[in-house]
């Protein structure tokens, strides 16, 4: 009878020393890249170690708990995107091809570091992000000061309105918009999503141009 072969453990990262700066930061980008692809529920804290190449306890040193890391993770991702977003909205106008370039570079942003994906993820698990700086809040104060500078009278509410719409559109198209294409049956057409953004910038542009009547619906 053959002589049963041992089994081979497998082989851990060797451990290095770091800076806590350093392993905070190398612990965040792991958790995050496993939050993108299990969701908050597979996040085991003993598998970022392994990742990393730290000990489990050193997890727990420099974040306190599993629930305070997913905190941690969630707040450096929503930091970003109100980074990003920021960015992209203060270099912009409202001509129609600003307008269609923001959207993409606002979509890109979300699709970029899987940043969609794990509001998503975090949303769909009752995860609530705490979000001080209530971006759309202030982006719609920013936007509603440049249309009626450029457009005229507008209702405050429609401005938000807008704003949130079209937050919802790009945080859809982030995470399900591939599936979305091929069910229209453009699945091949690259330029798909190019066009969409400009008929949405144009759609949007358009109902900016309203801004009297939504005054007098206010």
């Amino acid at each position: 009878m053959p002589a049963k072969t041992a089994k081979k453990k497998p082989r851990r990262k060797k451990r290095v020393r770091r800076s806590a700066e350093e392993a905070r930061a190398l612990i965040l980008d792991a958790a995050e890249k496993r939050l993108r692809e299990v969701g908050p529920s597979g996040v085991r804290l003993q598998d970022l170690a392994d990742d990393v190449g730290i000990s489990h306890p050193t997890i727990l040193h420099h974040f306190g708990s599993r629930e305070a890391l997913v905190d941690a993770v969630v707040q450096r991702s929503l930091e970003a995107v109100q980074r990003d977003t920021l960015a992209a909205f203060t270099a912009e106008t409202f001509e129609a091809q600003d307008a269609a370039e923001l959207l993409e570079r606002i979509l890109s942003s979300l699709q970029a570091q899987g940043h969609a994906r794990l509001l998503t993820w975090l949303a769909l698990e009752g995860h609530s992000p705490n979000d001080p700086a209530k971006l759309l809040q202030g982006l719609a104060a920013a936007l509603h000061a440049r249309r009626e500078a450029q457009l005229g009278p507008a209702a405050r509410e429609d401005t938000l309105f807008l704003l949130v719409l079209s937050s919802l559109v790009l945080l859809a198209e982030a995470t399900v918009g591939k599936g979305a294409w091929d069910s229209a049956g453009l699945a091949d057409d690259a330029s798909a999503p190019t066009r969409f953004h400009a008929w949405f910038a144009d759609l949007l542009r358009e109902h900016m141009h309203l801004g009297e009547k939504s005054t007098a619906r206010a």
